[in-house]
Formats: C-alpha cells, structure tokens, sequence
C-alpha cells in the first residue's frame, strides 16, 4: 500500500508579495526552501491561516537571504502581503517506509525568520 504523508512544511510563514501578473507558482527564499527540503517547482499545499483558503501551486526560488514569500498568478487572489500562510509538501511512501519517516518542520515568524525546528508534531490535548 502507498502511503502519502507531510514530507515537510514551513509554519505561518508570512506572505511578502501577492502577484497577479506573474507566472503562477509561489516564490520561496532559497534558504527556506533548502531548510525545509522543498524542490523547485514541486507541488505545494498552501493553507492561508489569515483568511482560511487552501490552495495547490507550485514552488520557484526566490533570492536566498530575501525572506520572500510571493503567491503568484491565479493564487494571489487568495492571499495578500501580511496573511499567515502554511506552506507543506506531501510524499508518497510505503508502509514500511513511513513507519521510520520523520518530516522536516520548519517554524517562522512575521519576517520569515526561522524560529525552531522539528519533526514531530505533539498529540493535541483535550
């Protein structure tokens, strides 16, 4: 059986651009992109914390050091400079695979800083 399970994510990392005229995709810093074991133009799920959309694109690079966070073409309708933003990758496994996996979790802050890492996220409580 082939398992999908989160690959990596970039928590509420901060949207720094929102453009409509540009080839669609979502530009990441480089550094983030590295950090966190995202592919150029691999598939992204974007989950807007701010204003609740989800949305599939792809990623580009942006300038490493930039901090940018750029949602473009058709998707920069369903976000805007400022939204908080989930940014996660999924991988396809098996079950014995995914038995040892262990995601790469990278945490932001408002300017895109990286603030802790991970690979687990704890049981949530009642």
């Amino acid at each position: 059986m082939q398992l999908t399970l989160l690959k990596c994510k970039l928590h509420r990392a901060c949207v720094t651009h929102a453009e409509l005229d540009y080839e669609g995709s979502c530009a990441i810093d480089e550094e983030l992109m590295r950090r966190a074991g995202i592919c150029e133009y691999e598939q992204l799920h974007i989950y807007n914390v701010t204003n609740g959309e989800r949305f599939t694109t792809y990623a580009i690079r942006a300038e490493a050091g930039s901090k940018i966070i750029s949602i473009n073409g058709a998707a920069a309708h369903k976000a805007r400079p400022d939204d908080r933003v989930i940014i996660c990758c999924y991988a396809g496994m098996s079950e014995q695979e995914a038995a040892g996996f262990k995601p790469t979790l990278i945490y932001c802050n408002e300017r895109n800083e990286v603030t802790g890492t991970g690979d687990a996220i704890p049981a949530q409580a009642a």
